[in-house]
């Protein structure tokens, strides 16, 4: 569609700034790398009181209790090498690595970045929520939430100061396996397991390196245009995994060239007919998806995500719309509705990291 075509240019031009940035100012860009931090007893962790982090809660029905202290996840290994892709200015670094997936067979590179309260004392004891974060366009081989000029780290860690984000871990994959075709984030047959690749083999790489939370509360996906539907998609074919999702200019039916002759796969990666059946199920906290949708007002597909959302908001699906003054298909403006509303809104779904009393 024209979206992504306009996002393959955004994605180009956002790879080649992030090189040109890196290559003048990063001096210990390709530099060995390490997120491992001290670890304590769990017994703080058990023994500390029930997560009450602002902006607040986890969505939950009145009336219904909180949990005990969600269960952290700590890292199973085996331990990934990062280097170096970018050092923030609070001193944070994003890593990257080649994964070779052991569910999906593709061997494809990762970047990452932790918060700067991942490595404070008093949360060694918790996991951190997760952020699954897709470009648009082909995806391939950069993925364009890793550059300065966007800067969603630097911009997550601000929020976070002023109490609008969870601190998140940011994993940033590549999205498809080449330039040539997208795969819209799924397994098409004969193609590299791409869904798997994302929605299995990414989780367990994030799970072996750093401290997560066990429930779904702790995991979610954002990407714009092709991978706002990449992550849209995901959230919505596995909600025992993922709880939520912004999804920035996103498609809501795939269209990738490479379903021709497998109609039937194409359908069961169709968001919409995810969102139907999702949707027949009992409104329950175990069952409930937050999908946070994001458009400008000078770009296309606005109708289509109200029609989205007023066929399919029922039941346990819940959405929510941030329509950006002036925003264009691009991840600047989507960056700038985060700000206005968005991250706070996934926040608010989301477990947070619990502060050890200890």
């Amino acid at each position: 569609m024209n979206r992504r075509r306009i996002s393959r240019t955004l994605a180009a031009a956002l790879a080649l700034g992030t090189t040109l940035t890196l290559v003048a100012g990063c001096s210990d860009e390709g530099d060995p790398v390490s997120f491992d931090t001290p670890r304590s007893s769990k017994g703080a962790q058990r023994q500390a009181a029930v997560q009450t982090h602002k902006p607040g809660g986890k969505g939950r029905h009145a009336g219904v209790p909180e949990p005990a202290v969600p269960e952290t996840v700590f890292p199973t290994g085996p331990k990934a090498s990062f280097t170096v892709h970018r050092s923030l200015e609070d001193g944070t670094k994003i890593g990257v690595t080649e994964l070779a997936g052991e569910k999906s067979g593709f061997t494809g590179r990762v970047w990452v970045w932790a918060p700067k309260q991942y490595f404070d004392p008093a949360y060694a004891d918790s996991g951190f929520p997760v952020l699954i974060s897709l470009p648009g366009g082909k995806g391939y081989p950069t993925n364009y939430w890793t550059g300065k000029g966007i800067d969603l780290q630097g911009n997550i860690s601000r929020w976070a100061d002023e109490g609008k984000s969870l601190p998140f871990i940011v994993v940033m994959p590549v999205l498809n396996p080449d330039a040539e075709f997208y795969r819209d984030g799924s397994d098409i047959p004969g193609q590299a397991k791409i869904g798997t690749w994302l929605t299995e083999d990414v989780p367990d790489f994030v799970r072996a390196n750093f401290r997560t939370f066990r429930s779904r509360d702790g995991w979610a996906f954002m990407g714009s245009s092709s991978g706002g539907f990449a992550g849209l998609k995901s959230v919505l074919q596995k909600p025992d995994k993922f709880k939520a999702v912004i999804a920035s200019g996103p498609d809501t039916v795939p269209d990738s060239p490479l379903w021709k002759g497998h109609e039937a796969e194409r359908q069961a990666n169709n968001p919409e007919r995810l969102a139907a059946a999702l949707g027949r199920k009992p409104d329950t906290p175990g069952n409930e998806v937050f999908i946070g949708f994001q458009i400008g007002t000078r770009e296309s597909g606005l109708t289509n995500l109200r029609n989205f959302m007023r066929k399919y908001t029922r039941g346990p699906v819940k959405t929510r719309l941030q329509i950006i003054q002036d925003g264009k298909h691009n991840a600047a403006s989507y960056m700038r509705g985060m700000n206005d509303g968005t991250i706070a809104w996934i926040s608010a779904h989301m477990q947070g990291p619990i502060r050890s009393e200890a």
